[in-house]
């Protein structure tokens, strides 16, 4: 088993340290910049929200709002180093909404900006997601869960407030010299996978990610581990 573990380990290394000619990569080696023109086509379009989703079978996936509510896309984010277009599906969104907090396991609230109204994404199935409007003019953000089958909540209105647009620099500090790899405008949304160590950042040009090398080769350690267990 020991020399099955060593070569899996010189064979993520390898898949952690291929990268494409486009991809913005710290001296230290430890970080990679992916802006959307390294991603598949669907990350260039413009977004207003997203969020991370882990499954029962080991698999996270990035969601994302796009083109003012009326179309998502999936994107598997298992591997940073190879994200995939899972599904983009159009929806009947009634506009613009943003991504709130997880409805126990398998389901997340949605804000429609426009009219308060809301919804609730079903995660049962992951990579098909079906959108759900609610019909309720009462904010469900601070709701209380009662397990996987409803949830408990006092009358208050939901009210829209929106995000702050800010410009964000990625830096290097392990090089000799602090350095500057790369600048992302106007970000009104992030998520970080802390299993992986990956930030998304969201925009008008659409997805870029932040990776890091150590992290996600810790995490490749741990998973083969477990699997030798």
């Amino acid at each position: 088993m020991k020399s099955t573990l060593a070569l899996g380990l010189v064979v993520a290394a390898a898949v952690l340290t291929s990268t494409a000619e486009a991809e913005i990569h710290s001296r230290s080696k430890e970080l990679v910049v992916m802006e959307a023109r390294d991603l598949p086509e669907q990350a260039q379009a413009p977004g207003n929200s997203l969020f991370l989703h882990s499954d029962n079978a080991g698999s996270t996936y990035l969601y994302v709002e796009q083109q003012q509510g009326t179309r998502l896309s999936v994107f598997d984010v298992t591997d940073p180093a190879r994200i995939e277009l899972v599904v983009s599906t159009p929806l009947a969104a009634e506009g613009a909404f943003d991504f709130v907090r997880p409805l126990g396991n398998n389901a997340e609230l949605v804000y429609v900006r426009d009219g308060q109204k809301e919804a609730v994404l079903d995660l049962r199935k992951a990579k098909t997601p079906v959108l759900r409007m609610i019909s309720t003019v009462t904010d469900l953000g601070p709701a209380e869960t009662l397990g996987e089958s409803g949830f408990l909540v006092t009358s208050q209105a939901y009210n829209y407030v929106p995000a702050v647009a800010h410009d964000y620099q990625v830096i290097d500090i392990a090089a000799s010299a602090p350095t500057q790899l790369a600048t992302v405008k106007d970000v009104r949304h992030r998520v970080t996978n802390n299993e992986t160590g990956t930030t998304f950042l969201l925009g008008p040009n659409g997805l870029t990610v932040v990776r890091r090398l150590s992290v996600e080769y810790d995490y490749k350690v741990h998973q083969m581990q477990m699997q030798g267990n």
